[in-house]
């Protein structure tokens, strides 16, 4: 799931990245294969991209406020919520990682 996170917090590569290596845009990019007992954390995921709360440092974190509003936008169960937050800080924290790593370089 932490490999997710980076994925959609990485562009795909520039044509020119690409070439330095020899390869195409499409095979520089980096694909992430979802596996489906993970798929509603993901789709929950995506749709938190937008709710970054941001300090002097950069990111901190996710709006933890807006999940119940995603949960029921995307026909959670209740009895599903808590396991799915806890998919989602593992991903959180992942893009964080990532995130803070791109911003050090």
């Amino acid at each position: 799931m932490i490999e997710l996170a980076r994925a959609i917090y990485t562009p795909d590569a520039l044509p020119h990245e690409a070439a330095e290596l020899g390869l195409t845009v499409e095979e520089a990019s980096l694909t992430v294969e979802c596996w489906p007992e993970h798929l509603v954390a993901t789709k929950v995921f995506e749709r938190l991209t937008t709710q970054w709360r941001v300090g002097f440092s950069g990111p901190t974190g996710l709006d933890y406020g807006v999940l119940p509003s995603v949960f029921r936008l995307l026909g959670v169960p209740h009895e599903e919520w808590a396991h799915l937050f806890e998919e989602i800080r593992v991903m959180e924290r992942g893009a964080l990682h990532h995130m803070r790593a791109q911003s050090n370089q």
